[in-house]
């Protein structure tokens, strides 16, 4: 049997055991779910599956892993390293139509939620609860929890709240055989045996497919406050970040650094001029926040930026007076990447190193990127609060953009190397997919590839599952 009668087959096999609706082939339906983020990939599936529950999902599986037919699930669609791009004779998992919040419990704080929910529609039912989801990120009006998990994902609360891993109490997910595993349990502490949870958290779709969650919550914020402040150096952005812990009560929320050049991007290209006037090397955009009712946060933010002048750290800086004022510094920070397209060519990088490392980092990457390509316009900018750099490449003014774009693997392999040996990772927040599946190999340990390894074999033998993102299915170099 070739493989495209198989995939035939499946399919109609497909359309008489599931509902009308579960299963789309409509060549205009399925175009959205073919494109990626950066337009990088393009899938090339023929039949996109839309579950409306998990048993019906669990039984679309089973029927495919009887087949051979390998699955790609898929969330917003959203991701930066096509991860959820689609091979030939592949079949896509969109799980929009399981998008219902089930239940949110202020006193246990937690909320259960399906995994098509959208992000920014769990942010909103906390707060009507009078709670707190902090996972926040660009996307989070189009990206959904089921994506967000199966990556991972990160953005501008990790530090005060961690990534999604730590924001996740229970999960349900259709296994590679079609079997459902429910580990939907509510509590802090489950010390009953591995942690079974955390092999799903973060393995882009290639161990299971994540249908439920229990999420955990947090006492809304009574206040917040945010400074826009203007920097010497990426090593004074560090000592303020550590006097804005210290001083507040360890009540910072984020802390992002911005550049000069992003900045400069931002002006030219989306009409978004820093509020201050004069220009320096680096910008921080700091937020505290507080559940404490009756706390003056403002009181002591302004001490502490005061402490900060004296000391030489900060060199000017801005509060903003209103709502609409906090939002478009922050509408700044959120639309670098955007305003980066207007530039030309960009090579991105997502690493993360020890906080302390990042002047080092932001100094040798500079300096190995400028010594192979003079003229290179460095856009570097994020969550630095928790060691998270997007080190981006902006090709010279006078270079063609396809000549720059061709430098990519010699670029990462510059980059990257940097990050590795300052005990970094190669990808903060953004996750494998395909970018980076074969550049990952030379960073990982045999030991860790072989662990990584045994548990996919292990859990998806046929190797059904997001075929060919995170982990190449090969003994290790």
């Amino acid at each position: 049997m070739t493989a495209l009668h198989s995939l035939d087959q499946t399919l109609a096999a497909l359309s008489s055991a599931l509902p009308q609706g579960s299963l789309l082939t409509d060549p205009a339906a399925l175009e959205r779910h073919l494109v990626e983020e950066r337009g990088k990939f393009h899938g090339k599936a023929r039949a996109v599956l839309a579950p409306a529950n998990t048993e019906e999902l669990a039984a679309a599986v089973a029927i495919c892993a009887k087949a051979g037919v390998a699955l790609v699930p898929q969330g917003g669609n959203t991701g930066l390293v096509g991860g959820a791009v689609s091979g030939e004779g592949e079949i896509i998992v969109s799980l929009h139509r399981m998008s219902r919040i089930l239940a949110v419990d202020p006193v246990n704080f937690t909320m259960t939620v399906e995994a098509g929910v959208i992000l920014a529609s769990i942010q909103d039912a906390a707060r009507a609860a009078g709670c707190l989801f902090p996972l926040s990120l660009g996307a989070e009006g189009s990206c959904t929890i089921g994506g967000n998990i199966a990556s991972n994902a990160g953005g501008v609360g990790v530090l005060k709240y961690g990534n999604t891993r730590e924001l996740v109490l229970g999960l349900e997910v259709v296994l590679p055989d079609g079997r459902i595993w429910n580990g939907m349990r509510p509590v802090l502490k489950d010390n009953t045996g591995y942690s079974l949870k955390n092999l799903f958290i973060g393995s882009e779709g290639t161990l299971g497919i994540v249908t439920r969650a229990v999420l955990k919550l947090f006492p809304a914020p009574q206040q917040k406050q945010t400074a826009f402040c203007a920097l010497n150096s990426v090593a004074d952005a560090l000592a303020l970040l550590s006097l804005a812990r210290k001083s507040s009560g360890d009540a910072v929320t984020a802390f992002e650094l911005m550049s000069r050049f992003s900045l400069d991007l931002l002006a030219r290209h989306l009409d978004l001029a820093a509020p201050i006037e004069g220009a320096y090397p680096w910008y921080a955009l700091i937020e505290l926040s507080t559940s404490r009712p009756g706390t003056d946060l403002r009181e002591g933010f302004e001490a502490m930026l005061g402490e900060a002048f004296d000391q030489g750290l900060v060199q000017d800086a801005v509060l903003p007076e209103s709502l609409d004022q906090a939002a478009r510094l922050w509408r700044m920070r959120e639309s670098i990447p955007e305003a980066q397209k207007h530039a030309g060519g960009s090579i991105k990088h997502d690493i993360s190193v020890p906080v302390s490392c990042i002047p080092d980092f932001i100094d040798r990457a500079g300096a190995a990127v400028l010594a192979r390509l003079p003229g290179t316009r460095i856009c570097a900018f994020g969550h630095v609060g928790d060691g998270n750099v997007h080190y981006n490449l902006t090709q010279p003014e006078d270079m063609d953009k396809a000549q720059f774009l061709g430098l990519w693997d010699e670029m990462n392999a510059i980059v990257h190397a940097i990050a590795a040996g300052l005990n970094g990772s190669i990808s903060a927040e953004h996750g494998i997919g395909l970018l980076k599946v074969e550049e990952v190999e030379h960073f990982r340990s045999p030991e860790e590839h072989d662990l990584m390894l045994a548990i996919k074999r292990a859990i998806d033998p046929a190797g059904m599952m997001n075929p060919g993102k995170l982990i190449t299915d090969r003994p290790a170099r």
